[in-house]
Parts: C-alpha cells; sequence; structure tokens
C-alpha cells in the first residue's frame, strides 16, 4: 500500500472516531441513541426521472462503540426515449452492525451475514492519541473544505450544520439527523423522524437475522498492509516541515492515482496531513 493511500486512511479515521485512551472509542458525543429516518430521492436526468422513498432505524449504545443501522427503501425509474417508456421499481433491504470492532453486513437476498473488522476502528486503535472526537472531526472537516454554515434546531435539538462538497449535513453531536444532496439533477433528502438520546436501548434492536456467518478478510490481515511505526513517524516528520509545492511533487513522483488528482483534490489532502500530524503531537 502506497504511504499516501495509508496517511488519507489515517485522516478519515480520524474524522469517524478517535481513541482516547480508554476501551471504548467515542465514536459520538453521546452514550446512546434511537433515532428514526424518513428519505425521498427525485429528480430528472437525460429522458429519465427517479422518484423514491425509504426508512432508515438507527441504534447505538457505549457511544457509538455498538451500533445496528438498518434501512428499506423503494426507488422508480422511468425512462423515455424516442417515445417509449419504461418504468422500473427496485426495492432494498440493508441492515448494518458494528460492535467494538466488528463489522456485520446483512445480505437479506443471499440469507447470509458478511463479517469483518471495521478499518476505522483498527486504524485507530494503531494510531492511539488522547482527542476530542467534536474538535477532531470539525478541524478535519474543515481541511476538506467543509463549511460551518451555522444552526438549526432538528427535534429539538440543536444541530451543526456542515457543507462538504454540496452535500449538507445536520450533526447533533456526530449523529446525522439531517441530511441533504443535489447531484446531477437528482436530489436527495434524509430527515430524523423521531430521535431519544442516552436512554437505554433494548438488547433486542442490536441482534441479527439467523443468517449463516461469513467471515472475510480483515484489512489488517492483508499481506499488502505492512507499516513500520517508527518509518510512519518518519514521514510525517518530514511531511510536517513541506511546503504545499514540496509535498505535491514528492506525492506524485511514483504514484499514479495521486497523479491522476486535481490541484484542489491535492492541496485538500496535503491541509488533511498537516492537520492530522498537528493533533498527534
Amino acid at each position: 500500500m502506497k504511504k499516501s493511500s495509508l496517511l488519507i486512511i489515517l485522516c478519515a479515521t480520524l474524522v469517524s472516531c478517535t481513541g482516547n485512551g480508554q476501551k471504548v472509542l467515542k465514536r459520538y458525543q453521546i452514550k446512546s441513541g434511537v433515532v428514526e429516518l424518513e428519505s425521498t430521492i427525485t429528480g430528472k436526468a437525460i429522458g429519465t426521472t427517479i422518484s423514491g422513498t425509504g426508512s432508515e432505524s438507527l441504534y447505538f449504545k457505549n457511544w457509538g462503540a455498538v451500533e445496528v443501522k438498518e434501512e428499506e427503501s423503494s426507488q422508480t425509474t422511468t425512462t423515455s426515449i424516442f417515445g417509449n417508456k419504461n418504468t422500473d421499481t427496485s426495492k432494498t433491504h440493508t441492515m448494518y452492525k458494528l460492535d467494538d470492532g466488528e463489522s456485520y453486513s446483512v445480505d437479506f437476498e443471499r440469507k447470509e451475514i458478511r463479517k469483518t473488522n471495521d478499518m476505522a476502528m483498527e486504524m485507530t486503535k494503531m494510531f492511539q492519541k488522547d482527542a476530542d472526537a467534536g474538535k477532531v472531526g470539525k478541524e478535519l472537516l474543515e481541511s476538506m473544505g467543509g463549511k460551518l454554515l451555522g444552526s438549526e434546531v432538528v427535534l429539538g435539538y440543536e444541530c451543526e450544520i456542515w457543507d462538504l462538497m454540496g452535500i449538507k449535513q445536520w450533526l447533533y453531536k456526530g449523529v446525522l439527523l439531517k441530511s441533504e444532496a443535489s447531484i446531477a439533477g437528482i436530489t436527495t433528502t434524509k430527515v430524523a423522524t423521531s430521535a431519544k438520546f442516552n436512554n437505554s436501548v433494548p438488547e433486542a434492536r442490536f441482534e441479527l437475522p439467523d443468517f449463516p456467518v461469513i467471515e472475510e478478510e480483515s484489512f489488517m490481515d492483508n499481506e499488502s498492509f505492512d507499516v513500520d511505526m517508527d518509518e510512519m513517524q518518519k514521514d510525517m516528520d518530514r511531511i510536517k516541515g513541506m511546503s504545499y509545492e514540496d509535498w505535491r511533487k514528492m506525492a506524485t513522483a511514483n504514484d499514479p492515482e495521486m497523479q491522476t488528482m486535481s490541484e484542489e483534490e491535492l492541496k485538500q489532502m496535503y491541509n488533511m496531513m498537516q492537520k492530522m500530524i498537528q493533533m498527534r503531537q
């Protein structure tokens, strides 16, 4: 794995959860919660009309270290070409569980469950540092071009409104209560219809269907992942003292993937790395 790719993963890891020297990694700034959301999708693009609705349930405890998310949705696509009209409706049912670093993905069609270790949690355990989850997330959102637009109350909870690449998110202590996105003429919205926090969540909410469990290779078990921690620290120290121009020349010299990135994307990555390095000091 390229060192540049690893650093991107580290940045993403720090956004999603942070190690704070405790056994429980706090993904949210709330101990437990139950959130019900409804979603809609509408839009037109090149002779195609899309519409759909969905519902999502989120249950979590232990500051988000244990979480179950289940979603059901229906989407209708109508295509008109040269007077010919075709309508197709598809339905999806997904369910995910995170349990102290172990990730489960339920496939309702095949009636099986895929189990692996969550990459973000594994990376956090490797690169633990004392940090406030909210502060880290905000700094990294800003380094990626995210903007804090203000605040708004959703269901009685005051949320921060963040805009990142045209996607708006209303976050209450790290928990999503609303989102809006418009991409290529398609608008997707998600809004919480109920939210209760810091109450006891029934254990039954964290149970998965009685399907066979298939264990998949962990990110850390992959032979291509071989990190020398001392070498990584040296790389980070070297990058800390680099200007953007010097870093760009080094990063793109022998990495084809980096060479395809735009100037804006490279600058965002450089800023993310600098933020990450500062927070590890």
